[in-house]
């Protein structure tokens, strides 16, 4: 089956890193301004004019590698870093001691933060105090001794990267949801036109045929039979809501992407309304609750099984013209479905003699599937008004494999 997929892009991500383009910029320019005008203060200006030359190449340079996350990469981050811890710890050899005690910017002044902002925007808050903590040991060895001055701007810098580090992956969280919303929205949507669709067409035009053909009767009449089932099953087709769309979400330079894709986490619950719904056919009727039931993906296919098992026994049994019911229900602590027919029912003590001649369809294919998931299978029967298999399974308890 191919796989359908559409591409949200719908990022609040992308403003930040068009921010923290400016950002770099500007503190670059800003930073090389403090040098201009304190020059007088530096004994070695030749280091201090290497260093900002090879800032203003690398600034520039690495422009695009700032514009998104897929972009910005760890090598890039690693070496960024490297630079801003290059610039503070080259400080004392460039400045005199009087630029130094008295609190003098260091030489990537305030660039700095670019560096870790980078980290915050790219991978969280985590990789925000990851970044934080060199700067802070940098600034600390650069001034000689932990001063006030030094002290609060560290902390600035570490909570504020932190704290804007949090903020985005709250927002790319938010845009998981809200993806995962309009994809679900536009496929209903697209499913509500499909059906009026089949119902003004095919639907219609399948039931006049079983009328007719039931009133014809001879081949006709099984032709008719075939498009009643035909009917049934596409009604439950383009009904909507119950075959669920699996999806995964990732993150993208451009926003939340969301992929549809096969197969579910075999760890995720099932909803069992999917696995029973293609058992409704002309003379199956399904009825389900409108909340999903959720089963673990062993479990649910057990139960569905045994429900295939017992219908099974309906056609066998009770004969291609009788009609059954499946009937589920979400209780608290289980689940339990019924089956019922109106066939002719079981003689009493058939089953006993069915099990001594070794036929077990009853006794493997339903009690001892239930058996197995720690429920129960109950059979009542009476003659002449047909059979009922009430099926039991605790929602905490997975299949055996």
């Amino acid at each position: 089956m191919a796989k359908r997929e559409r591409v949200l892009k719908m990022s609040v991500e992308q403003p930040l890193w068009r921010a923290l383009t400016a950002y770099r910029v500007l503190t670059m320019l800003y930073a090389v301004g403090l040098f201009a005008t304190a020059y007088d203060e530096y004994d070695r200006p030749g280091v201090a004019i290497v260093y900002y030359c090879v800032l203003f190449v690398w600034t520039l340079a690495t422009l695009p590698r700032v514009q998104n996350a897929a972009a910005c990469t760890k090598r890039f981050l690693a070496v960024d870093l490297a630079i801003a811890l290059t610039g503070i710890l080259l400080t004392p050899l460039a400045a005199d001691d009087a630029h130094i005690h008295s609190g003098g910017p260091t030489l990537p002044s305030i660039w700095t933060a670019g560096s870790v902002l980078a980290y915050a925007i790219k991978g969280g808050w985590r990789w925000a105090a990851f970044a934080s903590t060199p700067v802070a040991a940098a600034n600390l060895i650069e001034r000689g001794a932990p001063a006030r001055d030094t002290v609060h701007n560290v902390i600035l810098v570490w909570v504020a990267s932190i704290a804007i580090g949090y903020v985005v992956e709250v927002a790319r969280a938010s845009e998981r949801t809200l993806a995962r919303a309009l994809e679900i929205e536009a496929a209903t949507r697209e499913r509500e036109r499909l059906a009026r669709d089949i119902h003004d067409g095919v639907l219609q035009v399948l039931a006049m045929v079983q009328r007719r053909g039931l009133v014809i009767g001879g081949e006709a009449a099984e032709l008719g039979r075939m498009a009643g089932e035909q009917e049934v099953a596409l009604r439950t087709l383009v009904s909507g809501g119950l075959l669920p769309v699996s999806r995964a979400s990732q993150d993208a330079a451009e926003g939340a992407v969301v992929r549809a894709v096969d197969e579910p986490d075999e760890d995720s619950p099932v909803d069992l309304r999917t696995l029973l719904a293609p058992y409704a056919a002309a003379r199956v009727s399904f009825a389900e609750p409108g909340a999903p039931v959720p089963l673990p993906p062993a479990a649910a296919r057990e139960l569905a099984a045994a429900v295939g098992a017992c219908l099974d026994n309906v056609r066998r049994h009770a004969g291609e013209h009788a009609r059954a019911w499946i009937l589920v229900e979400d209780e608290p602590g289980e689940v339990v479905v019924t089956v019922r027919d109106d066939g002719p029912g079981i003689p009493e003590g058939r089953l006993a003699q069915a099990e001594g001649e070794g036929r077990l369809g009853v006794a493997l294919s339903i009690r001892g599937r239930l058996r197995d998931l720690g429920g129960s299978a109950e059979l009542i029967s009476v003659p002449g008004q047909g059979t009922e298999v009430e099926l039991k399974v605790p929602k905490s308890v997975k299949a055996e494999r």
